[in-house]
């Protein structure tokens, strides 16, 4: 029973520490020093032990900190809650994307649904699902992977007590060094999906769009939107990342009575939801600007930075489809951090974010 005590202990305080201010050699150092304790004490032996039984909330699932399991879970949950949520709101994408390009026909939101019903009917809101799908599972499998490796392979670099002085600059860091991958995966979908989407008449989808696409721009063409797409999606990244991460941190500490350790998993859940959310608007107007020039480009052939510039002006570029896509990024943001860290929970690691991590203490000189 003192074992299973220690473990439960060890467990929750282990979940009050940053994700890198612990790791598999000190989890593996601790439990070492638990068996060294049960071969001590005669009534905890492996005999007696072999008759203990586990509680449910030891579970056989339980994945080690930055082993490539964690990793590969980190991956598959980026899976889901970027390549479902993204396809769930193709509505709204295509809705946005029309207006972008054509404002004089789309000219709000609600004429712009009724523009889409009137001329391709409501198997017309779906149109480019498939290449939506399948680009942004891509890109979210690589931004959530690797940001977890990135924000550990950063941390480690900073040693334990810069990274925590340095966390938010760690964040960000991390995020980006993940989108600049991410987007390569994501940038040849993204490009078909925006020529479906926005010119009637193109193709039905990825499976003749894509051959089409190549043939009218080659393969290069695929490519035509990546700087711009950078330059949409890195800051976008870093603003969901490192906003998420410090306002989950400042929910706990400063809104929430109860310490995240003694927190229903349901309503952990639900601050990662609120908080993503809030994130989602600070990464709509950050990488608006962005996401005009993208659609802007992806739609004309041939065209330049400058071209968008003139047809669009600079307000333009800042506010055109806004409003929208403030609402589809927020409930969509929100909606990735609720799935990701749901799915976390899932495999049995913690959700993201939390209090606000402390230096770690030097280790005491091992005693002769």
């Amino acid at each position: 029973m003192v074992s299973s005590s220690f473990t439960e202990n060890h467990r929750s305080s282990s979940s009050l520490l940053p994700s890198f201010l612990y790791s598999s050699n000190t989890l593996g150092a601790l439990n070492k020093n638990v068996v060294v304790s049960n071969s001590t004490n005669p009534s905890l032996s492996s005999e007696n032990a072999k008759f203990m039984i586990p509680s449910p909330s030891e579970s056989s699932k339980k994945i080690e900190l930055y082993s490539p399991e964690f990793y590969a879970a980190c991956t598959f949950g980026g899976i889901l809650s970027c390549g479902l949520t993204h396809m769930a709101v193709t509505p709204l994408d295509l809705v946005k994307c029309n207006m972008q390009i054509d404002p004089a026909k789309y000219k709000s939101i609600s004429s712009g649904f009724g523009v889409l019903a009137k001329e391709q009917g409501m198997r017309g809101f779906f149109r480019g699902w498939v290449p939506t799908l399948l680009g942004y599972s891509a890109q979210g499998a690589c931004k959530f992977g690797f940001y977890e490796f990135f924000k550990k392979y950063y941390s480690d670099l900073a040693g334990p007590e810069n990274a925590v002085k340095y966390k938010t600059l760690i964040y960000l860091a991390g995020s980006a060094s993940a989108e600049v991958i991410a987007d390569v995966a994501l940038c040849p979908l993204e490009a078909v999906k925006v020529r479906v989407q926005t010119q009637p008449g193109f193709a039905r989808g990825l499976s003749d769009g894509f051959p089409k696409f190549v043939r009218a721009d080659g393969y290069g063409g695929l490519y035509r939107g990546l700087v711009p797409l950078w330059g949409r999606q890195i800051p976008y990244t870093m603003m969901k990342f490192a906003s998420f991460e410090m306002i989950v941190e400042m929910l706990y500490k400063h809104t929430i009575p109860t310490p995240k350790s003694e927190c229903s998993k349901p309503f952990q859940l639900g601050v990662s939801f609120a908080g993503g959310y809030i994130a989602g608007v600070l990464c709509a107007i950050v990488s608006h600007p962005a996401d005009n020039l993208v659609s802007f480009l992806n739609n004309a052939k041939g065209a330049t930075a400058g071209d968008a510039v003139k047809k669009l002006g600079v307000w333009g570029l800042f506010t055109r489809g806004l409003p929208l896509r403030i609402v589809m990024i927020g409930t969509l943001t929100g909606a990735q951090w609720g799935i990701y860290d749901a799915f976390k929970v899932f495999v049995g690691l913690p959700t993201t974010g939390g209090p606000a991590p402390v230096a770690a203490l030097p280790e005491a000189p091992a005693q002769a």
